[in-house]
């Protein structure tokens, strides 16, 4: 994990905390500052890029990852709090050979358009799903209610997750 500085810092200026952690299955240890973002380290520490920062206050979701499977704003959550714990990325949700019905459903009933929020809805979805495989609309519609979009309406992405549960389930 590399950090980059404006001007050279003197060593006792800026403490640093070894951290280990899991993340889409991979153990992972990386040295941070305590300021540090989960977002940050996510997106520029470890280059997994589909994790998005909207808004830094934790009112868009499109920061959403999970942590031990819970739906976490990784924007104002700080790095040195996932030491010990496990997250999932949007990254992490896919194989190397299938999508993850998430994002089929997603893609099967056009509850995309930008795509910007879609991680993390995807990583809000996954949660419930995870908690209740057989979930009604209006669970979906709560569990997503953290979570902004700013172009699809929400239909089509509550008619996705509902997709993917009945995926799930058969």
């Amino acid at each position: 994990m590399t950090i980059v500085y404006d001007d050279e810092p003197d060593a006792d200026e800026i403490p640093v905390r070894r951290i280990r952690f899991t993340i889409n299955g991979a153990k992972k240890v990386a040295e941070v500052e305590p300021r540090l973002l989960l977002a940050h380290l996510i997106r520029q520490g470890l280059k997994l890029t589909g994790t998005h920062t909207g808004c830094d206050t934790t009112n868009c979701g499109a920061c959403t990852v999970l942590v031990d499977g819970k739906p976490v704003k990784s924007c104002t959550m700080l790095a040195v709090q996932v030491d010990g714990h496990e997250i999932t990325t949007v990254e992490g949700l896919a194989t190397a050979s299938e999508l993850h019905p998430l994002q089929e459903g997603f893609k099967e009933e056009h509850g995309l358009q930008c795509g910007f929020c879609t991680p993390g809805m995807m990583l809000a979805a996954k949660a419930l799903l995870d908690h209740n495989p057989d979930p009604t609309e209006e669970d979906v519609r709560w569990a997503l209610s953290g979570n902004l979009c700013r172009c699809t309406g929400y239909q089509n992405i509550v008619k996705s997750v509902l997709w993917a549960a009945e995926k799930l389930r058969s």
